[in-house]
């Protein structure tokens, strides 16, 4: 039986939509991604992922009830692009996204972001083979080393609007929802080809300030001494004497990277360990997990994990055992 034109169509892949209750149960969720997410912000975390997923491409959005810090990594021979769908910052590496910019970061590069709460972003992932080629019949002229090289894009506001509205066409309903003619190559192309509209508009990277370089600089030395002595109950006026700092600038230098105290990042970063390490198969004790993570104090430890998941930590061993 001979097939007809619209039944030898390849069709777009079905929707995926994964819902999540835990920062970093999302993280593990998106497809080919390495990621490790940490919560920010106090509360009950509600995290919804949808994706469509081909071999060389990947088109998602991402909706974060709470603010999160991220640590991602792109599938190699890509390059990744974000647009938030918010007016608030989104921070890149340390670096401000805000309205009419794009991130960029190639594969197989960790890089950081941290979002503010009730954050929605879309994602496209490609291969830079397939953008190179999309590019070449557009007749598209981008500059794929500086690309590689950015973090954040100025773009046209316009363009980027219509890059949104193409994702969120992208991403509506399922199957049904699409004609029965658009196949995948008319998909993938509607998609490059909005992207590449948008990257082939004058556009470029916001020059680094000497001063936010210098407060990097201070917040990776921190970062790293906080890493290196995790089982420490550390103060800021130790993390001052480590970078020969005041304790003002110190606090300047991580609300400008980070956009937190670094009192709240070492607590966000300790409660999130260890909600990990107890989410895990390890089996160890709370109170010796809140120790590993330089909390000593249960009963501390115990009231600042329950502020910021909502939850206590036994609920943690609780589900760890019913898995």
């Amino acid at each position: 039986m001979h097939q007809t034109a619209t039944q030898a169509l390849h069709h777009v892949p079905d929707l995926r939509t994964v819902l999540a209750h835990d920062a970093d149960e999302l993280a593990s969720k998106l497809t080919n991604w390495q990621q490790r997410y940490d919560q920010v912000s106090a509360g009950r975390f509600d995290g919804t992922l949808t994706e469509r997923q081909l071999p060389r491409l990947q088109v998602f959005r991402e909706s974060l009830s709470q603010s999160v810090r991220q640590s991602c990594r792109v599938w190699p021979d890509a390059i990744w692009f974000g647009l938030p769908d918010h007016n608030d910052t989104t921070r890149i590496n340390g670096r401000q996204a805000g309205t009419d910019t794009l991130m960029v970061r190639p594969g197989n590069v960790e890089f950081e972001l941290v979002t503010p709460s009730d954050y929605n972003i879309y994602g496209i992932v490609a291969s830079r083979q397939l953008l190179e080629d999309a590019a070449a019949r557009q007749g598209c002229q981008v500059d794929w080393q500086r690309l590689q090289a950015a973090e954040v894009l100025q773009v046209d506001g316009a363009a980027r609007a219509a890059c949104l509205r193409t994702l969120a066409a992208a991403l509506a309903g399922g199957p049904s929802n699409l004609p029965a003619a658009v196949d995948t190559d008319a998909w993938q192309d509607g998609v490059l080809g909005s992207l590449l509209e948008l990257l082939d508009h004058r556009c470029g990277e916001p020059a680094e300030s000497p001063s936010l370089q210098r407060r990097r600089r201070v917040v990776e030395q921190v970062r790293a001494y906080i890493d290196a002595h995790r089982d420490q109950a550390l103060t800021v006026p130790q993390l001052c004497e480590q970078v020969h700092v005041s304790r003002r600038t110190l606090q300047y230098c991580f609300e400008d990277v980070l956009g937190m105290s670094p009192l709240l990042y070492m607590r966000m970063l300790r409660l999130n360990g260890a909600r990990r390490e107890l989410q895990g198969q390890g089996g160890a004790a709370i109170g010796a997990v809140a120790g590993a993570w330089g909390m000593s104090n249960f009963s501390q430890f115990s009231s600042d994990y329950r502020k910021l998941f909502g939850v206590c930590p036994s609920a943690a061993v609780r589900a760890r055992r019913t898995q």
